[in-house]
């Protein structure tokens, strides 16, 4: 049974490392840095010039360590055959589940620790010093015990195993992580979830129901409808505003809407596999390339929203007026050579 839980921890690790080499490519480490070391200037400029009224940066500390305290699960490694399979060894699986249990808040009560020692400048500033930057260190560690406690705690149903749960949350632990790394290169094991929003029906009347907008119907309609890259969309859409509102520096606003504008095109091209599994769209009528012609027209439709929506914040917030003509630009290279170059990519893969 041993064995058996560390090969598939291994297994998994490794895909994981495979992934990550393409998100930590030249590119992205490059911006990484350089977005380091902005945050570090700014840090330094709020411990130089230390606001006297506290409340503001108390608030900001308990935003961030309510989010900490919520950060990390238990990877307990089970599948779906686990429950079928492994039935007659429950015993067994329990006693790996709580080795896990405890194994997850040694790590994840170490990653918060290791983020909230960034705070103790802070408290030396407001005058509260060591020991209590210490106490509250420490009482985030026991809250943490608490909610994995709890977290383990929902694993059993009495005197056995809640093979249901513990599955589904495995499950969507590993799609998490799948999806992050899904932002940054094509992955495979990645399982999508339907669901109708009829607020946003009024939208599908925009495209004709004719033949020759078969594919843009299509879709339109799985955006829509897509549990994970509609909601995605959404994510990266505000962060983006966010940005441009927030970040003063204006053109570290500009390369961080521009690097998310990229990640939202880059993840709406899964899209092109959304209906391979349905052979008889093989029957549609239309011509040869119908369908990356459908795409890219509901993609660049997409992509003009936002920028829209980005150049009309731009507008509002930038002092100089030429940073909303290079968002513009950029938005139109990427919709108009990379959209086209990574649909070349897909149809000939």
């Amino acid at each position: 049974m041993k064995d058996l839980f560390l090969k598939r921890k291994q297994e998994f690790r490794k895909e994981c490392l495979g992934y990550l080499r393409y998100v930590l490519n030249d590119h992205f480490v490059l911006f990484l840095l350089v977005l380091l070391g902005f945050l570090a200037y700014q840090y330094n400029q709020l411990l130089q010039h230390f606001p006297e009224n506290h409340f503001p940066i108390l608030i900001l500390i308990g935003m961030i360590s309510i989010l900490l305290l919520l950060w990390g699960g238990i990877a307990t490694y089970l599948e779906a055959p686990d429950k079928l399979f492994l039935l007659v060894a429950e015993e067994e699986v329990r006693k790996h589940i709580q080795k896990q249990s405890l194994i997850s808040f040694i790590f994840w009560v170490s990653v918060q620790t290791l983020f909230l020692l960034l705070f103790a400048p802070l408290f030396l500033a407001m005058g509260l010093g060591l020991p209590i930057f210490g106490v509250y260190l420490l009482v985030l560690g026991i809250v943490k015990y608490v909610i994995f406690r709890q977290k383990s705690s929902n694993f059993f149903l009495g005197n056995g195993l809640d093979w249901d749960y513990v599955i589904a949350q495995e499950s969507k632990r590993k799609q998490f992580l799948l999806r992050f790394f899904a932002l940054f290169t094509q992955v495979k094991g990645i399982s999508n979830s339907v669901k109708r929003r009829a607020y946003l029906d009024f939208i599908l009347k925009g495209v004709q129901k004719v033949p020759g907008k078969i594919w843009q119907n299509l879709y339109l309609r799985s955006y829509l409808r897509n549990g994970d890259l509609f909601a995605l969309s959404l994510r990266l859409i505000i962060l983006s505003l966010t940005a441009l509102i927030f970040i003063e520096q204006s053109w570290i606003a500009v390369a961080i809407v521009i690097l998310f504008n990229y990640l939202l095109l880059f993840q709406l091209l899964a899209l092109y596999h959304a209906f391979d599994y349905q052979y008889l769209t093989q029957l549609f009528p239309g011509g040869k390339g119908q369908k990356e012609k459908g795409l890219k027209e509901i993609l660049r439709a997409i992509g003009v929203f936002v920028l829209i929506l980005e150049s009309l914040i731009g507008l509002l917030v930038f002092k100089d007026k030429i940073l909303v003509l290079a968002l513009v630009g950029a938005s139109l290279v990427l919709q108009f050579l990379y959209l086209p170059y990574q649909l070349r990519r897909l149809v000939d893969e």
